[in-house]
Order: C-alpha cells, then structure tokens, then sequence
C-alpha cells in the first residue's frame, strides 16, 4: 500500500514536471565577436535579480554612505595613512576625517573600523576600515595576494556596517583594487532573504565605485560576486523550495539569456542512456530526477571543451543509512557543487571567456522509501565495471558515476573537474580554510593553486595515491567500493571517481567543507550559518587561466 502511495506521488510529479519542461526553452549560443574577459552589456542587471537582489527600495528615500580605506601605523609616533580616494573625501570634508580618526585612535588593522556619521552633507554615513600594512603583496607560506584579500575584507566590513545603519547606496574606495573591492562589498551585503517578511527583510544597497576611473574592473568583480551569490541563493534555499526540476528551472533562467544552451533532460532520456548508478539513487525519491546538460561556446566549436561535472543532490537524508537528525537539515546543501558549476558557467558566459565549456548536473534527493537503494546493492557502470553501493549514505560517488562517464563519451573534454560534497575528511582535515583538490596533472594543481591564491577561496592539493585505490578495489563480490576501507573518506572517494577517469586530465574538488554551511571563523564578507557559494570566484579565475595562458 505504501509502495503504491509512493509510486502515485512520484507519477503526479512526475506529470508536473513534464509540464514545466514544455514551457523551457533552450537558447543557442549568441554570435558575434568574442570579447576577451570584457563584460556583456545587460548581465550584470540579469545576473543581480537571479542572485534574488533588486535595486528597487522600499523607501523612496536615497541614504547614500561611503567607504574608505585607511593603513595601518609602520610605526610609533606616525599617523595612520589613507587612501588616495580617502585623502580627496578627506580634503572635501576640510580634515574632518583625519581629525576623527587621531581622535577615535583608530589605528588601521585589517577589518576594523569606524562609521561616523553626518560628516558630510551628500553621504549621510562615511565608514573608515583598516586595510592592514601597506603594499601588501603575494605571501607564499599563506598561498594568498595579501593585497587582494585586504581589499575584499575592509570592502565587504564596511559596506555590511554601512547596509545595517540603512543606507540604500554605499561608494566603495577602489582600495588600490576595484575588482577585488567590488568583490568583498558585493558578498558581505547579500542576504538569503526570500521566505521573511518584506517588512523583515535586510535591504540589499546599490553598490557604486568612489573616486576611480576603473570601472571595467570594478563590474568585473561585481560580476564574481554576483555569481558566487547566485550559487549561494541555490544552496540556500530550503530542500522543498530547490527540488531537481526547480533547480533546472533556475539554471535555465540564469544560464539561457547569456546565451548558454541548457538541455533538460527527463527520466525517459535517463533510462534510454544507461545512467544506472545515477538512477539506484533517484529512485528511492517521489521527486523525479533530473540531468542537466549545459554548453557554452567561447571560442572555435571544434575546440575540445572543459568539462565541469557538478554533483547535484538536492537533499541527502542518506537514504536507507539516515543521518543524525541535528544535522539533516544541512544536507540540503549537497547540491552545492552543481549550483558552483551554473555559476561559474554564468560567470564565463557573461565575461565572454575565450574556451568552449560544458558542464553535465545529475539532479535527485537521496531518500529513504520501499524503492531506495539498499546497502550491499551492486549496479554495473556505463564502462562494465561493477560498483557495491557498500553505505547508502555516501552516494555522491554513486550519482556522479554513470554521468561522469556518459560525459567523457559524449564531449571528448581537454579537461574534467567535478565538484561535489562527498567527504568529512576535508572537514577533519582542511577545516573552512581551503577545498580539497585531487588530481592526476601537477599543470592543473599548479593552476588551480595559483587561482585560489588570487582569489582568496583556496584549494589545498590532497594525495591520489595507489594506497586509496587499493582501499577501493579489489572486492570478492564487485570492483568498486563506494565506501571504502579506512577513515580517509576524502581520500577514497576520489579513488572511486579515479577509477572513472581512464586518460584525461582530471581534477576532483572537494567542497564538503566550504559548500555547506560555514560554522568557525567565517570570511568577513561572508556569513556565518549560511551557505558559502564557493569555490565560485576560483573556478571562474581558473577557467579564465586556461582561457587565456599569456595573460599575467
């Protein structure tokens, strides 16, 4: 009886869902010249309301604030130094600034700060926040620009104060970096705040340049913040409200008016493909699943593509293998890094990056019921190997396995990185510092490394040695062993995924810790209990890399 109320559920979504699909559409990839990492006119805009932000107010009143910049003390006896757009606001303000701060005894370390208010008559609230030691460069022990980073903090510190004392429009101080400040402030002022009350709402600002001609930069930024938003808005949003066939609606709304192509492919087209593996898992949910393929065309189409291979749970109970209940509720994050790949494709798409790109998103809930998948269970692969589903639990391994090989057939890529959420080892080991990076190419280490040193969003390359294949394979029963022996969970599920991966170049990136939710010593242009959207930013900065190899 059970069994057939469930399978009545999953019809009636399923007729939903077919529904929806006929009011999708797929977009061809637009013509013209390319334009190399130069911005679309209109995207910014598009890509602002698909992050759920608008610049309407619901105050006609226009509260404008600004944010400067100030380094810190080099040493006794001296002043703290301003930026050069802080020394013209000071200069405006007749020294009201520099009195205020020998007064207030600020002394300009990274991400502290003072608001003062009514200093000037057009901006109501000026917020002054150190920027840390001048002529901060590359730290090589740190693997970071320094310099990059202190701009994104002081940026995002002071547009969130300026936000909370109700300014509807913030001017940033360029800090020396637009793009990187355009960055900070744009991430530390979004908010997940669709199902409050409009009247509860935290009120997204307008966000605008102060005092630097370089404008191409700072939208540039904006550009990545707004992408790495959108991922977070998708991984934020309640399981109920991001179901498989929601999530491709909304990739289709951010990816189709950049001229991305989106092909939306239903249950039908799942079964006719063998993706079996993917399917054990999506059967045990009412909710029909889904396989987005996505295309973005930069360059020549003959030109093999990067593939981007996303994992796309929309929620992971952990089926038959339940998870502690205290933390169910996080595990709507398990799509993380499917919404990182609709995201960094937006971004690509929407600079115009010079490289061919597709991306391939196996989306399903991981569920307990009468047709979940059961421990001890073995499917055999697109190549003719067999995987034991060992712990139902750990199946972002398994859903990512027939589609991983499926898109190496199909796309012929140069290069395949996936992203997903698959192991806590990442969380015991790297904690929220940096993602864990597997790969058989120290090239694409080296790439990946120097992206997220530009970034700020690090990866730390973690070892894919035989020792983890063999805790995978043999078995007396199967191949492949979804699980594993040993406590190493990051280390084993990339062997899994290696094992799928014969010849090209490869790189998996483990977000578990930095998808999700983010609980110890948050970036401060993040926020904390909420979910991150990376490694957005460095997969965009990586993708723009392989792109472009000469520029510096």
């Amino acid at each position: 009886m059970a069994s057939t109320r469930m399978m009545n559920a999953f019809t009636r979504n399923r007729s939903l869902y077919r529904r929806v699909q006929g009011t999708w559409k797929t977009y061809d990839v637009l013509g013209g010249p390319l334009l190399n990492y130069r911005l679309q006119p209109n995207h910014f805009q598009v890509l602002r309301g698909l992050a759920g932000i608008t610049d309407k107010c619901d105050s006609k009143t226009v509260i404008k604030g600004v944010v400067v910049g100030v380094y810190s003390k080099e040493g006794d006896g001296k002043e703290v130094k301003m930026t050069s757009s802080g020394e013209k606001f000071d200069d405006r303000t007749q020294g009201k600034i520099s009195e205020l701060l020998r007064e207030t005894g600020l002394k300009g370390d990274l991400g502290k700060g003072k608001v003062f208010m009514n200093v000037d008559a057009e901006f109501r609230a000026v917020a002054v926040v150190g920027l840390g030691q001048e002529g901060a460069g590359f730290n090589d022990l740190e693997n970071i620009d320094e310099g990059m980073e202190n701009a994104r903090v002081a940026a995002g510190v002071g547009a969130r104060a300026l936000q909370l004392q109700g300014c509807t429009e913030v001017f940033v101080d360029s800090m020396e970096y637009p793009e990187q400040a355009a960055e900070g402030s744009a991430l530390a002022i979004w908010r997940y705040n669709s199902n409050k009350r409009k009247q509860d709402r935290t009120q997204v600002p307008k966000l605008d340049l102060y005092d630097s001609p370089d404008v191409d930069a700072w939208t540039r930024g904006l550009f990545k913040a707004e992408s790495q938003n959108l991922a977070r808005r998708l991984s934020d949003a309640p399981a109920n409200q991001m179901t498989p066939t929601i999530f491709a609606q909304s990739a289709v709304d951010a990816l189709c008016p950049c001229g991305v192509s989106v092909e939306v492919r239903s249950m039908d087209w799942i079964e006719t493909n063998n993706l079996n593996s993917f399917l054990m898992v999506a059967k045990g949910s009412c909710e029909p699943p889904v396989v987005l393929e996505v295309s973005y065309c930069g360059t020549a189409p003959e030109d093999r593509p990067i593939l981007l291979l996303g994992k796309g749970l929309t929620y992971n109970s952990g089926g038959l293998c339940l998870r502690p209940k205290d933390c169910l509720h996080m595990y709507r994050g398990c799509m993380a890094g499917a919404a990182v790949c609709v995201a960094a494709v937006r971004a690509a798409a929407a600079l115009s990056l010079p490289v061919n790109i597709s991306a391939v998103l196996p989306l399903c809930e991981n569920m307990p019921s009468g047709m979940a998948v059961k421990p001890g269970d073995v499917v055999t692969l697109l190549n003719g190997k067999t995987l034991g589903i060992v712990d139902v639990s750990k199946a972002g391994t398994v859903v990512m396995a027939d589609p991983l090989l499926f898109a190496q057939t199909t796309y012929k890529p140069r290069l395949v990185v996936d992203l997903a959420t698959v192991g806590y080892g990442v969380c015991a080991g790297l904690g929220e510092s940096a993602a864990g990076m597997f790969t058989n190419s120290n090239f694409i280490a080296k790439q990946f490394e120097k992206a997220g040193g530009l970034t700020g969003d690090r990866l730390w390359r973690l070892p894919l040695w035989r020792y983890f294949k063999q805790l995978v394979t043999p078995n007396l029963t199967f191949d492949i062993s979804n699980r594993g022996i040993g406590p190493a969970s990051s280390c084993i599920a990339a062997a899994v995924l290696h094992e799928l991966v014969p010849c090209a170049d490869w790189a998996h990136i483990d977000i578990r810790n930095v998808g999700m939710l983010t609980r110890y010593n948050p970036l401060p242009y993040l926020l904390k209990d909420r979910m991150t959207g990376r490694p957005t930013r460095t997969i965009v900065q990586f993708l723009y890399q392989m792109a472009c190899p000469d520029s510096k």
